[in-house]
């Protein structure tokens, strides 16, 4: 007679969960969205990332709670510059909302992660390149790591560290928001401020989603400096022939 341990492992590595929740039973190669494997044995990377207001939290968080739903370990982080909606909590826009535990680097997510099997990272493009090291050491050891983030900045240029985290995720997801303007599918984040800085942390008020159509990359400032004074060129004499013959 076969043990329940061994019974509940075996039938956990077949079961599969796709995004609307139905069940399915198949192997890891069959066509099921794999980002709700109940249990599996190698760690793997998921990147959600899109512009503001995609719904990437939000999926950060759907997710994260079906892993809590399946009796897993989790432990989400976000980093300690973002503090719109709480100090102990990734929020969405929409205000659905997980507890998280915030950190100044990415290098803490490796020392606070204890023996979480699922890991989650929020606003991942206000870490620095060193996240793309410690998720990939986290997947090593066997973790599922799911990240959301911006993966362009206002100017619409590729925000690191996103772009080197799709690189190496074994899952991509990017989400497109709808233009404020035309109502087209935005992947643009259209800063509303006058604010030359890369990094601002805001909310309605200063940015809204824009298609490409509708996108208006910023103006970038000139560098405040003297002119260099343009040297006055003499004009030469003119000598009137009449007088000129006077003169001894």
């Amino acid at each position: 007679m076969m043990s329940s341990k061994k019974s509940d492992r075996i039938e956990r590595n077949s079961t599969l969960i796709d995004p609307s929740g139905r069940l399915s039973t198949g192997r890891l190669g069959s066509q099921v969205d794999p980002h709700s494997l109940v249990n599996h044995q190698a760690g793997w990377i998921e990147v959600v990332c899109g512009p503001m207001f995609s719904g990437k939290t939000e999926e950060l968080i759907r997710r994260l709670r079906r892993a809590q739903i399946a009796r897993q370990r989790v432990e989400i982080f976000k980093p300690t510059i973002d503090v719109r909606y709480s100090l102990d909590a990734v929020v969405s826009h929409d205000e659905t909302a997980i507890k998280s535990v915030a950190v100044d680097t990415a290098e803490q997510i490796l020392l606070l992660a204890g023996s979480a099997l699922v890991v989650g990272v929020d606003e991942a493009q206000f870490f620095g390149l060193e996240l793309v090291s410690v998720v990939q050491m986290l997947a090593q050891q066997g973790r599922r790591v799911v990240i959301a983030g911006l993966d362009l900045d206002y100017r619409g240029v590729p925000f690191e560290p996103v772009p080197q985290l799709m690189a190496v995720a074994e899952y991509v997801t990017k989400l497109h928001a709808v233009c404020m303007v035309c109502g087209g599918p935005a992947i643009f984040s259209q800063r509303l401020v006058k604010e030359g800085k890369r990094v601002l942390v805001g909310s309605k008020s200063a940015y809204e989603p824009r298609c490409r159509s509708c996108f208006v990359p910023p103006v970038e400032a000139k560098p405040k400096g003297r002119r260099p004074k343009a040297q006055k060129s003499k004009a030469p004499k003119t000598v009137n022939p009449a007088t000129a013959r006077d003169k001894p």
